[in-house]
């Protein structure tokens, strides 16, 4: 049995194919901005894992708010990072009131401008507010097996009842990933992904 499991592992890269995670929106933060939200020596407790490697959901929560609505306890995720980020669908900054460029994780100069509140205190961030491009993470061997490059653009036909094929989403490659598509809320809905999805990367 183990064998065949294996089998059908090894068969999943050859195909071009990658499981498709839905990606709710979410909240990174500096050690600077985790402690004026949670108070000096503040530390994220981990909930559980996510897919990706050393990350994970944090018991802690925060408000996101903007000039037309709040989000309570909006989800953040560790570990703490270089930069506070806001990971929003277009959905989310309509509701807010917030304007939020499509960018990749990591990319906020002159992004979207918004507050966040925790228990003991709050900030605005000038930028950090983005709607996340929809991306896939590959190791580099599974990288080579696909025949693909980080950074790469590439379409990916996801398989639901609804079946959309995404156009433009970028490959993104490091020995730290486990293979995943991450797209949003908004996304996901459009194309009814639920449970487990595949995508078939199309280059």
């Amino acid at each position: 049995m183990e064998q065949i499991i294996q089998a059908v592992l090894d068969a999943i890269p050859r195909a071009g194919l990658v499981e498709v995670e839905v990606s709710a929106r979410h909240v990174h933060l500096t050690r600077e901005h985790l402690e004026i939200l949670f108070g000096k020596g503040a530390e994220l407790t981990p909930k559980r894992p996510l897919s990706q490697p050393g990350q994970f959901l944090s018991e802690e929560r925060v408000t996101l708010i903007g000039p037309k609505g709040r989000k309570e306890r909006t989800a953040i995720l560790g570990p703490i990072r270089p930069a506070t980020q806001v990971e929003l669908s277009k959905s989310d900054c309509v509701e807010l009131g917030v304007k939020a460029p499509v960018r990749e994780s990591g990319d906020v100069a002159g992004s979207g401008s918004i507050s966040i509140e925790g228990p003991c205190g709050s900030i605005k961030i000038a930028e950090g507010a983005i709607i996340a491009h929809n991306h896939v993470h590959l190791t580099p061997e599974v990288a080579r097996i696909m025949g693909v490059t980080d950074k790469q653009r590439v379409s990916v036909e996801v398989f639901t009842e609804r079946p959309v094929t995404f156009r433009d989403v970028i490959i993104r490659v490091s020995e730290k990933f486990s293979c995943r598509m991450h797209i949003d809320f908004d996304e996901a809905n459009a194309a009814l992904v639920s449970g487990f999805t595949l995508g078939k990367i199309i280059k």
